[in-house]
């Protein structure tokens, strides 16, 4: 995105009419000194808007690295080297302080960078509102037509109720919370600072479209998943950028996410990556072939997936018809000017 002509660092320096000693030309500055391997070396590393994008990533890379491993560290010692069971507790724990850390380094860049972390689309005047709840609900909605579809086509069953009385609003809440930091790290770490710095060193969509194969390359690494789940997670990946790209920051993005992961895994109940989780309202069942259920990977992992993926994305196409991220003003911030 091309930086206004008029703004303040585009504008030169008014010149003296009076021409200095030794100058020729009616007053025109002598040709620049030229330092050869010097000036070679700060180009590499700087660009018309500062640090060069590529190496912007790679601190902050470096500080989450050193967060990360500081983390790992202290989980070992605390759960003496244990693998965490999948929890509400566990999970919103590691996720908040996953994305605590990740937060921590975005301020780090900040101070870097002259930006603010609202410039890599977390807003904090705009959390929870509008856009936040509308994702919930666009969120919740599609999960829900996902699983209708595999319904009407003869392959999934809702099921009875696996939860009763006080149960409900104690899991139901628990897992909101829960998936509420996982849509916070997710959402910030592959679409936050990664996006937003990716896109001012060559473009939002070809960013977008290399964060959302590794959003979808790394869910190989869940237990249960399989090539047709991790392709599904990056189209979702992608759709979410394209949420962003349309709505200016996270919070519709968040929404959606943590809605979406909150239908699936506590309200229907049906596998996330292949795993069930304990607390969850209903008893499904699927009977069918595994590309049209999703086999033990979920409905992720189902074909149909797509067909939903693409019906987000014509709903977003005309409900938020103007690109709006990044901010035009924070691509040429300057240190200092935060």
């Amino acid at each position: 995105m091309s930086e206004r002509m008029d703004s303040p660092m585009f504008q030169q320096p008014m010149r003296s009419e009076m021409a200095p000693p030794g100058a020729t030309g009616g007053g025109s500055a002598p040709p620049p000194v030229r330092d050869g391997a010097g000036s070679s070396l700060n180009n590499a590393f700087m660009g018309p808007n500062g640090i060069r994008a590529g190496w912007r990533l790679l601190i902050f890379a470096a500080i989450v690295f050193v967060l990360l491993s500081v983390f790992g560290i202290v989980a070992r010692a605390v759960l003496h080297g244990k693998q965490p069971k999948f929890t509400i507790a566990s999970t919103a724990i590691s996720e908040a302080v996953i994305f605590g850390l990740f937060l921590f380094a975005s301020w780090v860049m900040t101070r870097i960078e002259g930006r603010k972390i609202a410039d890599y689309g977390l807003p904090a005047r705009k959390a929870f509102g509008k856009n936040f709840w509308q994702g919930a609900i666009f969120g919740f909605v599609a999960m829900t037509i996902l699983l209708v579809s595999l319904r009407l086509a003869g392959v999934f069953s809702f099921g009875a109720m696996a939860l009763h009385g006080g149960e409900i609003l104690k899991y139901g809440a628990g897992w909101g919370v829960a998936f509420l930091f996982v849509g916070f790290f997710e959402e910030y770490s592959a679409r936050g600072y990664p996006q937003f710095t990716l896109t001012t060193g060559i473009g939002f969509w070809p960013s977008a479209i290399l964060i959302s194969i590794a959003f979808g390359s790394l869910h190989l690494g869940n237990g249960g998943e399989d090539w047709i789940g991790a392709l599904s997670a990056g189209s979702a990946g992608l759709l979410l950028c394209f949420i962003l790209r349309r709505t200016g920051d996270l919070w519709m993005s968040i929404g959606f996410h943590m809605a979406w992961d909150w239908a699936e895994t506590f309200f229907y109940g049906v596998p996330d990556s292949g795993v069930v989780a304990p607390g969850h309202l209903l008893n499904p069942t699927f009977h069918g072939s595994k590309w049209l259920t999703g086999g033990s990977v979920g409905p992720e992992g189902s074909v149909l997936v797509f067909a939903i993926l693409v019906l987000c994305w014509t709903i977003v196409h005309f409900w938020q018809p103007e690109a709006k991220f990044p901010n035009p003003a924070a691509l040429a911030a300057r240190p200092g000017q935060a």
